[in-house]
């Protein structure tokens, strides 16, 4: 395992390079000093809490797919918020299964699982294109946060609106995506807290115009409205969660960066825990233990000495989903791996909540899911970038110019088929995908989002 100063410099050397910052291998020693703690001081900005990251060059081969970048000196990539892309064909299997039968090709994706699932598709290939002709132009992209301590989300990956210039203003490429229809307006991990109305107005947009995945008989998801209820739900539960939290800090939502040093803080004493439900180990002699996902690797665990306890809670059908957990935090030294890991002990069935979804998915009219309505018309998203230490910025005023629609940067017309420098973009199967109980894979943004993205 490379040691985190080695990698520490490599990714400011990495991006020395991509920026072209010759000064730092040139010139006196103090100029060299000064640009070498200006990469550092960069990089940092990505790992410290703020809704402004800063502007980065976009790197060789920069979009993975419709919702996934890359910028210039990092290794990680970049899932972008607020929107959902479908799926690329990575996979010679996809590709050939596809070839039999659109119908039959969702039907074998889709399997047994409750919830809709991740699969590539031509309306993937499309947003891949999309985003490329969104890019094209641009040689640098301003990258911002949705919430200042919602750094990374389950697969390490950095959230992220993703801003270009366009005309001499910086418009969000999240929301024009939606705006395109190359994706639904995605709250599964929670609304989007800074661009809510532009998003909602987009998705709005989009569907009356029966753009990408609104046009009918597109190549597209047929269960968006299932897919639609489902977030909904879930970003109502996270919303009304922040909410109660606001102000008290006995209450942690697991995906901010700072939760285990809070937790830490907090040992013997009572919290409320918010988090999705990652894995449900059932003991046989010894405690059940279900983990509340926070990083890979770096989960809170829920344990369950008595097994009616477990079996009254409503915690073993939510793998994936959002549960708030109240009770003690301590700390279990683990004797055979040698590791110390935070646990909550449950030992009442009310020390659990869960996210009700059984509304989601009975008793509604699929043609028309609910969906929050915006509160004002927004305009395209060129809203005015956040500044560093300044709170989210309004939403703007429509522009005088409206000369520049979503059709600037709409795909060209083509087919599912091998995109020139697909080779060695984030291959294999879709990576975001949950197991969930009896084996099934349910769909998840990479995250998410989703793996999960921060709410």
């Amino acid at each position: 395992m490379r040691h985190p100063l080695k990698r520490w410099s490599t990714a400011v050397l990495a991006l020395a390079l991509a920026l072209g910052l010759s000064g730092c291998f040139g010139g006196s020693k103090t100029q060299r000093r000064a640009n070498k703690a200006e990469l550092q001081e960069r990089l940092r900005k990505l790992e410290t809490p703020g809704l402004l990251l800063g502007e980065f060059p976009l790197a060789k081969n920069a979009v993975v797919d419709g919702d996934t970048i890359k910028v210039a000196g990092l290794n990680a990539s970049l899932r972008l918020t607020g929107m959902d892309t479908e799926e690329t064909f990575k996979s010679e299997g996809d590709r050939r299964l596809f070839e039999m039968g659109w119908e039959h090709y969702l039907k074998t994706k889709r399997g047994k699982s409750r919830h809709p699932v991740k699969a590539a598709s031509p309306l993937g290939e499309d947003a891949k294109k999309f985003a490329k002709a969104f890019f094209a132009d641009a040689d640098t992209v301003r990258l911002e946060r949705d919430h200042p301590k919602e750094i990374r989300d389950r697969y390490n990956r950095y959230l992220a609106y993703a801003f270009a210039k366009k005309n001499g203003e910086w418009v969000n490429y999240n929301v024009e995506a939606v705006r395109a229809g190359m994706s639904p307006y995605f709250m599964k991990y929670a609304y989007s807290r800074r661009f809510h109305d532009q998003f909602a107005a987009a998705q709005q947009e989009a569907r009356a115009a029966q753009r990408g995945i609104w046009k009918p008989g597109a190549m597209a998801y047929p269960d968006y409205p299932e897919r639609l209820r489902w977030w909904e739900a879930r970003a109502r539960y996270i919303k009304a969660f922040e909410e109660e939290a606001e102000g008290k800090d006995d209450y942690v939502i697991l995906t901010q960066w700072d939760s285990l040093k809070r937790l830490e803080a907090k040992l013997d004493q009572q919290v409320t825990v918010f988090g999705t439900v990652g894995e449900i180990k059932l003991g046989d002699r010894g405690p059940t233990v279900a983990t509340l996902s926070r990083r890979m690797f770096g989960d809170l665990q829920i344990v369950f000495f008595d097994k009616d306890v477990f079996l009254g809670s409503c915690i073993g059908n939510m793998t994936g989903e959002f549960v708030r957990v109240r009770g003690a935090v301590t700390k279990y030294r683990d004797r055979f791996r040698k590791r110390e890991y935070l646990q909550i002990v449950v030992n009442l069935p009310g020390q659990v909540e869960c996210c009700p979804l059984d509304s989601a998915f009975a008793g509604s009219d699929p043609a028309q899911p609910p969906m929050p309505e915006p509160r004002k018309q927004a305009a395209p998203a060129r809203a005015e970038p956040a500044k560093a230490g300044e709170p989210a910025p309004a939403e703007p005023e429509p522009p005088e110019d409206e000369d520049e629609t979503w059709e600037q940067w709409a795909p060209p017309a083509g087919g599912v088929g091998e995109d020139p420098g697909d080779e060695g973009e984030d291959g294999g199967e879709d990576e975001g995908a949950d197991t969930r109980a009896g084996g099934e894979v349910v769909g998840d943004d990479l995250g998410d989002e989703s793996g999960d993205q921060a709410p």
